[in-house]
Parts: structure tokens; sequence; C-alpha cells
């Protein structure tokens, strides 16, 4: 049961840490462009206005991901309660996987919605 108990809590890790900077990120974008920390592609540190833009329409995404995977997170580790340590590390792990395709993922719509709204020089359409 202790590894299970830890595995869900690895599991909700991801959800959360979406749950959160998403919500941060849909109202504040980091104060300065910067290398180190924020949604970081050459389009949306092209200016201010695209490293809003950019934030807020990622945060949007990592925000509904986060809600949509912890509810099912929860269900399928629900699921694996009693089973021996390699069962439960195994699907512990494949719904890591599955969590990370929103994560990474969110990268695509971000970019197209930057080049919708955008031009490649950073001026709004």
């Amino acid at each position: 049961m202790g590894f299970w108990i830890y595995m869900l809590i690895m599991d909700l890790l991801l959800p959360f840490t979406m749950i959160g900077f998403g919500r941060h990120f849909m109202k504040n974008a980091p104060k300065t462009i910067n290398g180190v920390f924020g949604y970081r592609t050459s389009m949306s540190m092209k200016n201010k206005e695209t490293w809003e833009f950019a934030h807020k329409y990622c945060g949007k995404i990592w925000y509904i991901c986060g809600l949509s995977a912890l509810p099912i997170t929860v269900i399928f580790m629900l699921l694996v309660i009693g089973k021996n340590v390699e069962t439960v590390g195994t699907v512990g792990g494949i719904i890591m996987g599955i969590q990370l395709v929103p994560l990474i993922g969110s990268i695509f719509p971000t970019e197209i919605a930057l080049r919708k709204n955008f031009n490649k020089n950073g001026k709004r359409r």
C-alpha cells in the first residue's frame, strides 16, 4: 500500500503543476522576457506582447489539461489498489507518460496561435 500511495502522489504532481502554472500564467506572464522561466520559444520571446499572449494561451491549455488529468489519474490508480509493485509501477509510469503528452504538446497549438495573431516580427495582425 505504501508504494501505491507514493505512485499516486508522483502521478498527481504533473496535473497539479499544470493547474498551478496554468492558472498563474493565464493571469501573469513572467515580468521580463527571459531564457530561464516561462514559455520560451523564439516566437514568444519576440516582444512583450507575444510573451504575454503565449503565456496566457499556453496557461489555459495547461489549466484545462491539468484539471482533466486529475480525476483520470485517480480513477486509474484506484484500479490498481492492492496489486503488486510491478503493476502499480507500470500503470503509474504509463499515466505519467500520457500526462507528458499535453504538457509538451501544448507547444504546437500555442505556436500556431502566435503565428495566427502575430507576424514573423512579432507585430499583431
